[in-house]
């Protein structure tokens, strides 16, 4: 006697027809562009490759360009918290008001938060004009980049950590009090531990936008060579001057480097959540 199977119901109608759009619009949209910057990049030898992508003021500009954007996103990361924890936990007055200000650097064209942050922080701006007297330039400098870096990236922080406050049981820190623990003890090992996932994924989204930040920064940096020139600016230069191969070049060192620091990243974020598990 024969035996009918049959096939597992997909949970998911038209889960092939699904499957197969989303590749291919991440392939067109996300592979393609990659693959292209790495096949020009090919037509460049060893040593073309190397010299374009170590040269002194490239060297420089990675210096400004990871490190502005790895203190930036840690600065987000700290604050970010705060003001997550704040728009969650406190009945604040106005409210509504603070948390859609959260979003303004999403909303706001980069160059206008650039020219609006220059204005803001020249010596003659509503706050350069009290940082000039005490010898601390912001606009036109490194402060400057790190200014407009962290301008942008907070939101990502904040968006992140909203949802995982809010479902943070407070009966955790009632517990954690009434067995003895102060408040340093309850936030150091009740809090952080559970948030700690979600800290680094809003480190990451907050390191890979500051990273690849060119609008905000042109206009508040000055642009001077092996000081506070950027990597984006190098390869938006190097396009101006019909050098594809250069440009590319740049470009894939930044790309690389930005993908093993989000692997690092991810491969915490994994640890993290196991480490909570047990």
């Amino acid at each position: 006697m024969a035996v009918a199977f049959k096939s597992p119901r997909r949970v998911l109608p038209g889960f092939g027809l699904s499957l197969g759009f989303t590749l291919l619009y991440l392939g067109l949209i996300v592979l393609l562009p990659l693959s292209a910057t790495v096949v020009k990049t090919l037509g460049l030898t060893w040593g073309q490759f190397w010299h374009e992508a170590t040269s002194l003021r490239v060297l420089a500009s990675y210096r400004l360009s990871f490190g502005a954007s790895v203190l930036a996103a840690g600065i987000n990361t700290v604050f970010g918290l705060i003001v997550a924890w704040v728009l969650v936990r406190y009945p604040l007055p106005g409210k509504r008001i603070f948390d859609a200000l959260v979003d303004l650097p999403f909303a706001l064209p980069t160059a206008v938060a650039g020219i609006a942050l220059t204005a803001v922080y020249a010596p003659h701006g509503w706050i350069g004009r009290w940082l000039a007297p005490l010898g601390i330039q912001a606009a036109f400098s490194r402060l400057g980049v790190l200014i407009a870096l962290t301008f942008i990236g907070l939101p990502f922080v904040v968006r992140t950590l909203q949802p995982v406050l809010e479902n943070l049981e407070p009966e955790l820190e009632e517990a954690a009090a009434s067995l003895g623990a102060n408040r340093l003890r309850t936030l150091r090992r009740v809090i952080l531990p559970e948030l700690l996932p979600t800290l680094l994924t809003g480190f990451a989204l907050a390191f890979a936008r500051a990273l690849g930040e060119y609008g905000s920064v042109v206009f508040i940096s000055g642009n001077m060579p092996m000081r506070t020139e950027i990597t984006p600016l190098l390869i938006i230069t190097k396009l101006e001057q019909y050098d594809y191969a250069g440009a590319t070049a740049l470009a894939v060192v930044m790309l690389a480097v930005s993908f093993c620091v989000l692997l690092v990243i991810n491969l915490l974020q994994k640890w993290s959540n196991w480490r909570n598990r047990i």
